[in-house]
């Protein structure tokens, strides 16, 4: 007889970084590696990769963020290059460390939940 999982929100377990199927087991083995295989359900994770997706929407929302804060403070303040050097990079490597594995869980999760029904066990 086959398990019943709920039909769980990839929103929210990939955004919690948590496996698509049964939204319990932890995603990732270590910052970014996805786990071979779920903890709680056993769901087989080695297919599911989300390859180069969550960077490039990191490098479209940091654009869409870091680019206008940058102008403004240079219109406003105009500090010199080092300065802008010294504020943007951190600010860039800091959100980039915050949101790149929420988004690959995000990413994974989509592409669990939009296969085929026979690829997903």
């Amino acid at each position: 007889m086959d398990d019943y999982y709920p039909n769980i929100s990839p929103i929210r377990t990939g955004l919690a970084c948590k496996c698509p199927r049964c939204g319990g087991g932890k995603l990732f083995q270590g910052y970014l590696t996805v786990r071979e295989r779920c903890e709680v359900c056993g769901l087989d994770l080695r297919g599911h990769d989300a390859g180069d997706g969550p960077a490039v929407f990191l490098i479209f929302i940091l654009g869409f963020l870091v680019v206008p804060m940058a102008l403004w403070v240079e219109m406003r303040y105009m500090p010199p290059l080092w300065l802008h050097a010294l504020l943007w990079g951190p600010v860039i490597v800091g959100v980039t460390l915050v949101l790149l594995r929420p988004l690959k869980g995000l990413m994974v999760a989509l592409q669990y939940r939009h296969r085929s029904t026979s690829q997903q066990d």
